[in-house]
């Protein structure tokens, strides 16, 4: 196999399809590199917030039919007690990434992308003349290249990708109880590893199980994941799916964009520090970089730190306050009038923590937290 295009991308999870529509848009030739075959199980709590929602808006995609369930309570426990819940207007669709990253493809290809599955890129070679992606089928040339490899990427140890913040997050996929009360309702629970937490999160007849924390803690996370499960009355034995995965973050200043390579998603470190949050990251850096691969992908990094950059540092600040803080972290949304609407407009994407942290009131409140 040898091919050449302008715009090669590997990986066709959100960051990936963003990227090859976006330069497909532009009017780059442009293939999208897979190495599993469409659609594939991706562990992901799946809740489409609102900056995702937006995206997927733009993409073209119709996420109705795509979501299993429309959010609108939400409880929260700490360690599993103290528990309260508050409820809203449905705000906060769920879906399975399977199907998301399948309906986003698609619009991709659409588009004119060329979608090749069962490809493995397994090395990068720059020259004046564009990139060579080496795969065990031949090799593949193009003008620039967007590695959305998720986050034990190639591509970004090929760029030098430096991340600050590794985090281990447990999740398993399990049915629903009959009779259960997990119908348009997410739980949250305040975990006992310093800056982790726990959710539920219903789909129809499966809800997403999971916890993540400070990879350091390892074995203290692993523990939390399984009381946790247990304490919700839910056999792990049932489970559709079960496992663990590593989410990085990148560290300030870290590189984006190595000549004519450029990385984006989980690839490129973009999360949400406090949340782990990354469809929304991922959709957002993905579209910068398929438009920055198919024009001047120099000015890829500097797209990014203004579409996301302050949204990290406010996650940051965040995090710190919270890891600090959890319980007092819990007995404020508990209590403080306004905040759970302040929490629904996050979540909806009415405001965003970096416009937020502008607020003197919750400057200051952070900044007494620790953050």
């Amino acid at each position: 196999m040898s091919h050449s295009y302008d715009v090669a991308v590997v990986g066709a999870g959100p960051a990936g399809a963003a990227a090859a529509l976006a330069a497909a848009r532009a009017g780059a030739r442009t293939v999208l590199l897979e190495r599993e075959q469409l659609p594939r199980y991706k562990r992901c709590g799946g809740g489409m917030i609102g900056a995702s929602q937006a995206a997927v808006d733009v993409a073209g995609v119709d996420l109705g039919p795509l979501a299993r369930d429309q959010v609108g309570r939400i409880s929260f426990t700490t360690r599993g007690r103290a528990g309260f819940t508050r409820e809203a207007p449905a705000f906060l669709p769920m879906v399975l990434r399977s199907e998301l990253d399948e309906a986003l493809v698609r619009v991709a290809t659409d588009a004119g992308v060329v979608l090749r599955t069962g490809v493995t890129v397994t090395g990068y070679a720059q020259s004046d003349d564009g990139v060579v992606l080496s795969t065990r089928d031949g090799d593949i040339t193009a003008g620039a290249v967007v590695g959305a490899d998720g986050s034990g990427s190639r591509a970004a140890a090929h760029v030098g990708v430096v991340c600050d913040q590794v985090d281990l997050g447990m999740e398993a996929e399990l049915p629903t109880p009959p009779g259960s009360d997990w119908s348009g309702r997410v739980l949250l629970d305040w975990g006992p590893v310093p800056g982790s937490y726990g959710w539920v999160f219903p789909k129809g007849d499966t809800l997403t199980v999971g916890v993540i924390g400070d990879r350091t803690q390892g074995e203290a996370v692993r523990a939390y994941y399984r009381s946790f499960v247990d304490s919700l009355g839910l056999d792990l034995t049932t489970a559709h799916h079960d496992g663990g995965h590593l989410t990085r973050v990148r560290a300030a200043g870290s590189p984006l964009v190595r000549g004519r390579v450029l990385v984006a998603g989980d690839a490129a470190g973009l999360l949400e520090p406090w949340t782990r949050e990354g469809i929304s990251f991922a959709l957002r850096s993905g579209d910068l970089a398929g438009a920055a691969a198919a024009g001047d992908p120099a000015a890829y990094p500097k797209a990014v730190e203004r579409e996301l950059g302050a949204e990290m540092a406010a996650g940051r600040r965040a995090l710190a306050a919270f890891t600090a803080h959890p319980r007092v972290v819990h007995e404020v949304m508990r209590s403080l009038p306004g905040m759970w609407g302040l929490f629904t407009r996050l979540v909806s994407g009415q405001t965003s923590l970096d416009r937020q942290l502008e607020r003197r009131s919750i400057r200051g409140l952070v900044g007494v937290l620790g953050g």
